[in-house]
């Protein structure tokens, strides 16, 4: 069994993995509470692990004192495809991990990967298995939090709720703004995508993807798991 955690920038996500499969998984800190009880309830005996935060002590002690190595995937770990971009130090692992995750499920042709979390990432990998490169931009959280940093007088409103297309109120306007214009973002990345690349893959991925609602016309492959997938696929690449 495979140890398999995904450490986000506020949570971490735990999986087992047989082969490709998830067989269980659950959310956790950044200290990883209740790893190594997981990791030997499920007899994982290898494992592979990403982040985009800076661990706490401990965290990392958890790391290394599961019993059994950890692979850390960071810019210079072998993967399946082709790395293109300039800085691979500075290339986001959670990255790396969506677009081998998508590679995974889609063997053949171009692939867009949109990861909607904290930020939103464009990532793009074309036929001949070369990741070219992608876009960051800042995702529903952090546009509600800068209206209201940089304002005098905006609040600061929660993500969740309601989204009409024209707010009735300043906590729907606010809201109403960051998720049509989010939405009319992505469904622009994609369509400019797809008269370049007619029959390229489309994958959506991430915490706030639900909310937006991307219209069903784009055929789009959604996937919670393209993260963990990809990571499980980084793995077993490098046995």
């Amino acid at each position: 069994m495979k140890l398999i955690i995904d450490i986000g920038n506020t949570r971490a996500k735990v999986f087992a993995f047989e082969g490709k499969k998830i067989v269980e998984g659950f959310s956790t800190n950044h200290k990883l509470e209740g790893v190594k009880d997981f990791a030997r309830r499920t007899n994982c005996d290898r494992g592979i692990y990403s982040s985009v935060a800076h661990l706490p002590e401990e965290g990392h002690e958890v790391l290394n004192t599961l019993g059994f190595k950890m692979l850390q995937l960071t810019g210079k770990t072998p993967v399946p495809v082709e790395i293109m971009y300039h800085t691979t130090e500075t290339l986001g692992a959670d990255r790396i991990a969506g677009i081998a995750g998508a590679r995974a499920l889609k063997p053949e042709g171009e692939l867009l990967v949109i990861d909607s979390g904290t930020c939103i990432t464009y990532d793009f990998l074309d036929g001949e298995n070369h990741y070219q490169g992608g876009n960051i931009a800042p995702g529903l959280r952090l546009r509600l939090q800068a209206m209201h940093e940089h304002t005098a007088l905006l609040p600061l409103i929660d993500g969740e709720g309601e989204a009409p297309e024209l707010g009735y109120d300043t906590a729907t306007a606010l809201r109403s703004g960051v998720v049509w214009g989010m939405k009319y973002e992505i469904e622009g990345y994609i369509r400019r995508f797809r008269r370049k690349y007619p029959h390229v893959s489309v994958f959506l991925t991430g915490g706030d993807v639900k909310k937006l609602g991307i219209s069903t016309k784009y055929r789009i492959f959604a996937d919670d798991f393209l993260v963990p997938r990809g990571l499980n696929q980084i793995l077993d690449y490098n046995e």
